[in-house]
């Protein structure tokens, strides 16, 4: 080791070395390990008093100084915390490592060595001569000018200062498996090999409290260091055997009060689990080894177990009661930040599975639906307030709803499913979509009321919705959106753009600010496609909104007539979606069918007393030219004959039939220009009218009314 460190002020390795006086006790490295290891560096430093507070210093800092080939030049190891560091001018860094941990840090010196820039404070093990391993704080600086290399400055993990780093490590993400990682690699300082396994109900979110008594399932959760494992060893992700959990659930729960075990060799190891199975799947070396089980318990009347925490080391290094306590310290409070990622995945998976089924299931004969929804990431606020959905309607058409609620959780998911069925049940009682725009506006105005609002403390103002019917009679689409970004539209003749819609400022606006809701009707031929989102999909810091829209427009314009939607939807997304994805992303494809000419027929009649008899002949002479039964003929005649009766005597105006054919139905409508509602009621025996709703009812499987903007459409669908 060079014996002659350069003096120079600008040199790190020499900072380094300077400062180590104060934190030395008397005597060094070299000194404590006796003369065979008297070779090392002989700098001089400022003695320290000898007696109680020198030998009790527990943070311990050293230098390392390498070459651009990451070779050492010479080192400054000193304190006897360090014996057994073969750390040798000469020889390379790496040999300080353990074999797994080699390629990450050279990549790490190489970085600092191309770019300059110091990689501070990483948490690493060195190897000593014996093949223990010890827990270190590795800063790695450039080298000053006129030096080339690097110095890497080393400090000795004290336990305080151990704890401490572990516990600020552990809880910063609500992901289960990140938090379990975490611990493990904490645990790591302790030991040779450490695992985390947690209870099946920690991973599916479900209620803990209250269930020692139950039997524990346990799931390995994490496992450091991260190596190639022997067959049969349970690995992250794995369900440990049945024996093995009842085994780690009966020792850290003896009489029903968790404590911490410890098993110190390997033959006690095989002793206490009494299977080679058992003891494959649970013993990480074939060495001989102790472990140290530490009960992860929440604090609960009684204590409830989450999971069980491993620490494996070498059975000629016993855990002392001092390591003992710091396990149990470290542990005891790693277990509230798993019981709240617990609570976190229960609610992501609440909030999961209400998103999931309001995604559309199929899209019936006249419309080919596709939707992908794409969570937010675990890391961010959890999932959010996005939803699709497209159903069909009573009466033929099909509606099409994209909506965004403000915020995440399950705040906005609950405002998200009151909205998403409160538009299904307005759309379907045949309301139009700036009608059910209308009723929503006033919904998210009552939720944010603090004090009679169902998601009290929340507020979901300036959430955004877009609600589009689609007729496949005439193909026309009509659209009303509240301050929902606007659906991109690609026609058969291969014109793409999205739609021009009136700017609104959303739902539950103030009064003063509120837009009437307009109605945007336009013409979608068959093979048409329209796209509906939200801004998770086309937001993007590098782009404006504008330009993220058009990125979609020009995806989905790739898609081809003959692609299979549902892929051609996951394309999309996968094109578009943010690499670092903080909202949630959400698409919905459509492509326009509509039903065959053949398959419909309009006549149309002037309000006349002989409108029903020329209904009647016309409705005949079409139902025979379509072949149909003659039960159903006679059936579809007479509902035709009593709703244009009934539209003669309650409205003016021209009259309009439509017949349709569907599937296994007909789907009669009767047109006109009032705007009464026909209702079925109760008639006596003497009343010489209001029966016709009652023949309409007993002929048809369903029927109901929807309004238009001259008037109103009643509708009758009979099985065929």
């Amino acid at each position: 080791m060079d014996s002659t460190p350069s003096r120079s002020s600008s040199s790190a390795f020499e900072l380094v070395s300077r400062a180590l006086g104060r934190y030395i006790p008397r005597g060094g490295a070299a000194e404590a390990a006796g003369p065979a290891d008297a070779g090392g560096d002989r700098t001089t430093h400022r003695p320290v008093p000898a007696g109680p507070a020198a030998g009790s210093q527990e943070q311990i800092l050293g230098a390392v100084n390498l070459d651009r080939q990451l070779m050492i030049t010479r080192c400054n190891l000193d304190a006897p915390v360090f014996a057994g560091l073969d750390a040798v001018a000469g020889r390379p860094f790496a040999d300080l490592l353990p074999p797994w941990d080699v390629p990450t840090v050279t990549r790490r010196l190489r970085q600092v060595v191309e770019t300059g820039e110091a990689h501070v404070a990483r948490i690493q093990r060195l190897r000593r001569r014996d093949g223990s391993e010890l827990v270190v704080s590795l800063s790695i600086l450039p080298a000053a000018a006129p030096e080339e290399g690097l110095t890497v400055s080393v400090i000795a993990m004290a336990r305080r200062l151990h704890l401490y780093a572990a516990e600020t490590a552990i809880g910063t993400s609500l992901d289960i498996g990140e938090t379990a990682q975490s611990l493990a690699e904490s645990l790591l300082a302790w030991g040779d090999v450490a695992a985390v396994d947690l209870d099946f109900a920690v991973w599916t979110g479900e209620g803990v409290a209250g269930q020692v008594q139950r039997r524990i399932r346990l799931r390995r959760a994490a496992l450091v260091p991260d190596r190639a494992w022997p067959e049969g060893y349970v690995t992250p992700g794995d369900d440990l055997p049945i024996d093995a959990s009842r085994l780690l659930a009966q020792a850290v729960l003896r009489n029903d009060a968790p404590q911490t075990i410890v098993i110190p060799d390997r033959e006690a190891v095989e002793r206490v689990l009494d299977s080679p199975r058992v003891v494959r799947a649970l013993v990480p070396v074939d060495r001989s080894a102790g472990v140290a089980c530490i009960p992860l318990v929440l604090d609960a009347e009684p204590p409830v177990v989450l999971g069980v925490a491993e620490v494996w080391r070498r059975a000629d290094r016993p855990f002392r009661d001092s390591e003992l306590f710091d396990l149990q310290e470290l542990v005891a409070r790693t277990a509230h930040h798993v019981d709240l990622a617990r609570q976190h995945q229960r609610e992501h998976t609440q909030v999961l599975a209400l998103q999931r089924r309001l995604l559309p299931r199929s899209g019936g004969d006249t419309i080919e639906i596709a939707s992908v929804y794409q969570p937010a990431t675990p890391d961010s606020a959890g999932v959010g307030g996005d939803w699709v959905n497209s159903f069909p309607l009573p009466d033929g058409r099909t509606a099409m709803v994209v909506g965004d609620v403000v915020g995440h959780g399950l705040g906005a998911a609950a405002t998200m499913g009151q909205l998403s069925m409160e538009a299904r049940a307005l759309l379907s009682a045949g309301l139009a979509p700036d009608e059910v725009l209308e009723h929503l506006d006033e919904t998210v105005t009552l939720l944010d009321d603090a004090e009679s609002g169902l998601t009290a403390g929340y507020s979901a103002l300036g959430s955004t919705c877009c609600i589009a019917l689609y007729d496949p009679v005439s193909h026309q689409v009509a659209l009303s959106s509240a301050g929902h970004l606007p659906p991109v539209l690609v026609t058969p003749d291969g014109h793409t753009g999205p739609l021009a819609l009136p700017p609104h400022p959303g739902l539950g606006t103030e009064f003063a600010l509120r837009e009437p809701f307009d109605v945007h009707t336009f013409l979608a031929p068959p093979g048409s496609l329209l796209a509906f989102y939200t801004d998770g999909l086309v937001e993007n810091p590098a782009l404006s909104i504008d330009e993220g829209i058009d990125r979609l427009a020009d995806a989905v314009a790739t898609v081809h007539p003959w692609d299979t939607l549902q892929q051609a939807a996951r394309h999309v997304v996968s094109a578009l979606a943010p690499v670092h994805q903080r909202d949630d992303v959400t698409l919905l494809l459509a492509r326009m069918i509509g039903y065959r000419k053949g398959d419909t027929a309009t006549i149309r009649l002037p309000a006349r007393h002989d409108a029903p008899a020329r209904a009647r002949a016309q409705v005949f002479a079409l139902l025979s030219q379509w072949r149909t039964r003659d039960d159903t003929r006679d059936k579809v005649v007479l509902l035709v004959s009593e709703l244009v009766t009934n539209a003669v005597r309650f409205a003016a105006g021209p009259i309009t039939v439509r017949l349709i054919r569907a599937g296994n139905g007909l789907l009669c409508e009767v047109g006109d220009s009032g705007n009464g509602r026909p209702r079925l009621r109760r008639g006596d025996l003497l009343d010489d009218g209001g029966r016709g709703l009652s023949i309409v009812h007993r002929l048809t499987t369903r029927w109901g009314v929807r309004w238009t903007d001259t008037g109103k459409v009643v509708w009758a669908e009979v099985a065929r």
